[in-house]
């Protein structure tokens, strides 16, 4: 079963999740990149460790954008794959930074220590939406390549061996 296929059979249960948490808040209405076409990053991003992530930065690699809930289950093992996958591609030219749709920070750092997860995140989730995709789905992985064009936006939670297939956007 190819990867797109089993992310589409978790989104159904992901869409489930998202209603039960009574959907996000509306977002501006922005025209995100289409598939194949350069995204319009954000000037910068608060991450969540404090430090500041430029548009030109995010443009110096691939980068996989993974928006994410720490009450969302299916977030939680996703999440521990994206993990994996960071840590594999440590040195090579694939950013990970994961967009938590959660509002006190706090909260979003205990989640991380508690999970183990040592990604760049942040909590700014309305302009990545804007660039990226509107769906409301969580997990939601976006998949940007070195010349700055969106190349995947897949809904749902992902097998392990899916989300570890993304290694190759780092040598494209």
């Amino acid at each position: 079963m190819n990867r797109v296929r089993r992310a589409g059979m978790v989104a159904a249960m992901s869409a489930t999740m998202s209603a039960a948490l009574g959907g996000w808040p509306r977002l501006a209405q922005a025209a995100p990149a289409a598939l194949g076409q350069p995204v319009q990053w954000p000037a910068s991003l608060r991450l969540l460790d404090g430090g500041t992530l430029e548009a030109a930065q995010l443009r110096q690699s691939a980068t996989l954008v993974v928006f994410f809930s720490t009450t969302c289950p299916f977030c939680a093992r996703h999440n521990q794959h994206v993990q994996k996958l960071a840590q594999a591609t440590r040195g090579q030219p694939l950013r990970v930074l994961g967009v938590a749709h959660d509002r006190d920070p706090e909260a979003v750092r205990r989640y991380l220590a508690a999970k183990g997860l040592g990604f760049a995140v942040t909590l700014d989730q309305q302009p990545l939406h804007e660039a990226l995709s509107m769906r409301r789905v969580i997990p939601l992985s976006c998949v940007i390549d070195a010349q700055g064009r969106l190349r995947e936006v897949i809904p749902g939670e992902m097998f392990e061996e899916d989300v570890m297939d993304l290694e190759r956007w780092a040598r494209a």
